[in-house]
Formats: C-alpha cells, structure tokens, sequence
C-alpha cells in the first residue's frame, strides 16, 4: 500500500509540473516570442495532443493575412495546412500547403500576435444561462445567445475557448477584467465575384473579379448522406443573425421532433449568426454554434463556416455572386 501511495503521489507530481509547463508554454509572452521555425514544414502523423505556442502565433497571422484556419487553439491540423495552402495561393507562391522559409518569411510581422483586453459591461449582455440540445425546447427561447462572456470573447477573438481559458487560467471573466486575447487583425475587405466551395479539400474560397484570391476558410460541406449540390448556383440574398425554421419533411430529423419549429436568432442558432442564401433551394453558406467542430463533423448538405468568417464572407458577397461547389 505504501508503495502504491507513492506511486500515486509521484504520478500526480509529474502531471502537475507538465500541468504548469504547458501553461508556462501558453502564456502571452511566450506565443508572441514563439519561432514558427520550430514548426516542421508538414504535420506530422503524431501532431502534439497539447496546444503550441508556436502554432498559435501560426494561426494568428494566417487569420490576419485572410487564411483563415478556423478556431485559433494551437493544434497543427489539417485546417492549419488548408490555410498555409490558402496563404501561398495568395502570394503566388506552389500552394502545396508547406510551412517552408519563403511563407514564414512573408507571414512575419512585428505586431503581437497575443494582446491585453480589458472586459466591459457590453461583454456581459445578453447571455443565456443554457442552449437545450432539443429544437422543441430553443424554439421556446427568446435568444440563442452566447452561455458566458468567456463563449462571446472566444469567438469574437477567433479562439478555441479552451484555449481562451487555459491563457487566462486566473481569471472569472468578469467585467473590468484585463485578459490575453489572440489579435486576428480586422476582418478582410474586398468585392467576391466568385466564391468556390471544394468538398473535398473542405474548404471555401473567395475570388476577386481579376481572379485574385480574398480569402479563404476551412469548411464543413455537406456529408457522404446529405451532400451539397454539386454545380454553379447563385447568391439569393443574404440574413444576420437569423431565426431557423425546422421542418422534418424538408430539412432532417432532429430528436423527436416531428413538427415545424420556428426557433429564434442568436449565434447559437443552427445556422449561426449569418445565412447566405443560395439560388439551389434550402442550401445556403452560414455560420455554426460549434466552430471547432468545422470540418470535422458532417453538415445536412449546407456549407458550414465558423461564425466570424461566414460574416467576413457575408461582408464580400452581394445578390448574384456565382457559387460553384465542386468535388
């Protein structure tokens, strides 16, 4: 028994120094001083199963430079490779989505990529105490607004709320709070003439008229039982934050539910805080309540961005813009 107490404290000992090492590796001044030179030029089969500095700073200048790798949380994966690709297509550059000298080269900036922010009494309206997975029971709810202040700061920073919290470990996300947020930079500005939405690659892309590309996001599109329709449709029009409406006979069976539900707007929503309607009837790009999950989990046949670049693309694109979505 005493040796097995000691095995017991020893074990506990180690994960609490590799607990304060990884928090130690995750601090501001650690991810804006990390070299990305340390990241291998591919992801590895064995990715680390802990966030890195180094892959944070990574996501936080991709997002800046237009790339968007979906949730900033420090893990090198396949959405981080999607965006570097993303990047070198931008500059010209053999979009074989290799982190290598030239793209680190032209990534590198001198602003911090990690910065203060003070929390204000604005950050703490309008949350709801819970988001009931059940429809019957959203639809009853006058908003599906974000749970804590800690959700709508993780999302308007672009950050994996994990992340969020292991970066400011101390704080209760109160107002007048200072915490560390990621510096994504300003949303990207342009005219999209032509979005392109790649099933395969999971991934949307935005093309100025001269063919340039804007911008690009990791996407979820469709699934191998409800897949996107495949052609060239149009921009119908677009809504913010919009309600939903639940119909089993056109849309998919959730839980029990077999009656049209009109379920409120919110961020939370099932199609997030902005819907691009397509001309193919009942498809449209929007946004999601679960940004980690893009690209990771299957859609109902709709093209599913994380909220913040769903409204950058929302931003871009007018009535009659071609979507082609294609294999």
């Amino acid at each position: 028994m005493f040796m097995k107490n000691m095995a017991l404290l020893a074990a506990s000992l180690i994960l609490g120094v590799c607990g304060t090492a990884i928090a130690q590796e995750l601090q501001a001044d650690a991810i804006n001083n990390a070299s990305m030179d340390s990241i291998p030029p591919e992801r590895p089969p064995d990715a680390s199963a802990q966030p890195d500095a180094a892959i944070v700073h990574l996501q936080v200048l991709l997002d800046r430079a237009g790339s968007s790798p979906g949730v900033i949380d420090g893990y090198y994966g396949e959405n981080v490779t999607k965006a570097i690709a993303g990047f070198e297509a931008m500059q010209d550059l053999p979009a074989d989505g290799k982190l290598d000298p030239e793209v680190i080269g032209r990534l590198s900036d001198e602003m911090p990529v990690i910065e203060p922010y003070v929390i204000s009494e604005d950050d703490a309206k309008d949350l709801v105490d819970r988001i009931p997975e059940d429809y019957a029971e959203q639809a009853e709810m006058k908003r599906l607004g974000y749970t804590s202040v800690a959700e709508k700061l993780s999302e308007r920073f672009h950050m994996d709320i994990d992340l969020l919290k292991t970066l400011n470990s101390g704080s209760a996300f109160a107002v007048g709070d200072t915490i560390s947020v990621a510096a994504p930079g300003v949303a990207k500005e342009g005219t999209a003439k032509r979005i392109e939405a790649r099933k395969r690659a999971g991934q949307v892309l935005a093309f100025a008229e001269d063919g340039a590309l804007l911008a690009a996001y990791p996407a979820t599109i469709g699934s191998e039982e409800t897949p996107s329709p495949s052609g060239t449709h149009k921009v119908k029009g677009i809504a913010r934050m919009p309600t939903y409406t639940y119909n089993p006979k056109v849309n998919y069976q959730q839980g029990d539910n077999t009656e049209v539900l009109t379920l409120p707007r919110g961020p939370n929503g099932p199609v997030g805080s902005v819907w691009i309607d397509l001309s193919k009837p009942t498809y449209g790009i929007h946004g999601t309540p679960e940004p980690s999950r893009v690209d990771k989990d299957p859609s109902h046949g709709c093209i599913r961005l994380a909220n913040w670049d769903a409204e950058e693309l929302a931003a871009m694109v007018k009535p009659g813009v071609v979507v082609e979505i294609t294999e």
